[in-house]
């Protein structure tokens, strides 16, 4: 790659969030040739889960084909089995694990009192308390001890304001995990207003339970702006495609029928977000990775990065379903707006790149598995890199990048961020990089297995060239 001529000395930074050796370093593969690689990577966490939930509401038996396994799927599955589901695995035709067979809840039946563990999932600590609210019996939730931290507090406020008893361990009122739903069998629904600017989960979880009410429900958000809205979406194109009517015509609006969710028999897309690190690396080494199997259509807010490697000099193509992705002479700094989850894998690529970056839109990350934007910050900088916070993004310079550990803060993402940087950056190693089984399984091995396909090179030739 293009050498970049060293930025002037990074401004002092805060540490971050609380780094912590966890775990065994993972000493990060330098690429010593550009990548030319094909790869397929697990099924969609956020689809996953979706489905599982409404699998669990459904008026019948239904079947997942190709799904995620991973720990955070793990945890919705055993939530729900304590709910009452019944999920069982059963032969597939994917290369990724069994299929799943779920029976969903009797919501009439009456209930054990039970115990979810959320660890550090989002969509479980947020997606499963209306669930749960619609059982008779309680349900306590807790998790990881940085899920406590996490936001909680609207969909606590919105299970109250249906009606719902919600409270904590101390049996005083609750506004993060841990905390107790006293579910009564049904959940009246209706009108309900809610902040959801911390989080877009919060409009999903009551989306996704909101026929199950007994008068629907009309959701509606005040306050500042929903983030990762394509999240919402794709909770709403799942709700039709199993017969649940959602009038979204009004923004900020959401009007779900009462009635039955349908049972299906569905197959889960691949994960387009966790495809990003292995796109990535054909730009970190100006090389070519190829994704088979990539949806002309999908809800999945990774399609974004078609537009994002594109502005940020790659050449992107689609022919036959196949996403290919080449890098070109040097990574291209830029300006990217709400790129959401995408944010780490575009950051590390942002370190190696060119010229400034700025990203905006993504305030939202500093409530997710840690504060990924004070944690991109100190592990870029930490590297010798030019990054500072923005108050809702990141600025980041070229810098000359050096090796050493980058932190993983127990987040998938920030440790295949890691993974990007020790591509064309010698010497860098990733803390606990075992956390990537939140919803990839197997990461080191895909990483390593991308890394030797292709013909072989002289090192002279290679992308591993720091910037």
């Amino acid at each position: 790659m293009t050498g970049t001529t060293p930025s002037a000395t990074a401004p002092s930074h805060p540490a971050g969030p609380n780094p912590a050796d966890v775990g065994p370093h993972w000493p990060a593969p330098l690429a010593t040739r550009p990548v030319d690689a094909t790869v397929t990577v697990p099924g969609s966490k956020s689809l996953t889960n979706r489905y599982l939930v409404l699998a669990a509401l459904a008026d019948g038996p239904s079947r997942l084909r190709a799904p995620l396994h991973s720990r955070d799927s793990a945890l919705m599955v055993e939530a729900l089995r304590q709910l009452g589901a019944t999920v069982t695995e059963v032969p597939g035709d994917g290369s990724f694990g069994p299929d799943l067979e779920i029976i969903p809840i009797s919501l009439d039946a009456v209930a054990a009192d039970t115990a979810i563990d959320c660890g550090l999932a989002g969509t479980v600590m947020r997606f499963v308390p209306p669930v749960a609210a619609l059982r008779r019996g309680e349900s306590r939730f807790d998790g990881d001890p940085h899920a406590r931290k996490r936001p909680m507090g609207t969909i606590i406020e919105a299970l109250a304001g249906l009606g719902v008893a919600v409270n904590a361990s101390d049996g005083g009122p609750a506004s993060s995990l841990p905390f107790t739903v006293h579910g009564t069998g049904e959940v009246r629904g209706g009108h309900l207003i809610i902040d959801a600017s911390a989080s877009s989960q919060f409009v999903s979880a009551l989306l996704l339970a909101g026929a199950r009410f007994t008068e629907g429900l009309h959701l509606e958000h005040v306050g500042k702006p929903v983030p990762s809205l394509d999240h919402i979406n794709m909770t709403v194109a799942v709700l039709r495609g199993v017969g649940v009517a959602v009038d979204d015509s009004v923004p900020n609006h959401w009007i779900v029928s009462p009635g039955p969710i349908r049972a299906f028999d569905q197959r889960i897309e691949q994960d387009l977000s966790n495809a990003g690190p292995f796109l990535a690396a054909a730009l970190a080494t100006r090389g070519t990775v190829r994704i088979p199997n990539w949806p002309a259509e999908t809800t999945q807010v990774g399609d974004l990065w078609r537009g994002i490697l594109s502005a940020m000099g790659a050449t992107v193509t689609m022919d036959g379903g196949t996403l290919t992705v080449s890098g070109g002479p040097e990574v291209k700094g830029g300006d990217f707006d709400e790129t959401s989850e995408l944010a780490p894998t575009v950051a590390a690529l942002c370190a190696l790149a060119a010229g400034p970056s700025r990203l905006s839109g993504i305030a939202h990350l500093r409530g997710h598995e840690t504060d990924r934007l004070a944690a991109l910050v100190a592990e870029i900088n930490r590297l010798g890199g030019d990054a500072e916070e923005t108050a809702d993004g990141l600025i980041i310079r070229p810098a000359t990048l050096h090796g050493g550990v980058v932190h993983s803060y127990a987040d998938h993402r920030m440790a295949t961020a890691g993974a990007i940087l020790g591509l064309a950056v010698p010497g860098v190693e990733v803390e606990d990089i075992a956390t990537t089984a939140k919803t990839m399984p197997d990461f080191p091995q895909l990483w390593e297995a991308m890394l030797a396909q292709g013909p072989a090179a002289d090192e002279d030739t290679a992308g591993g060239t720091q910037h």
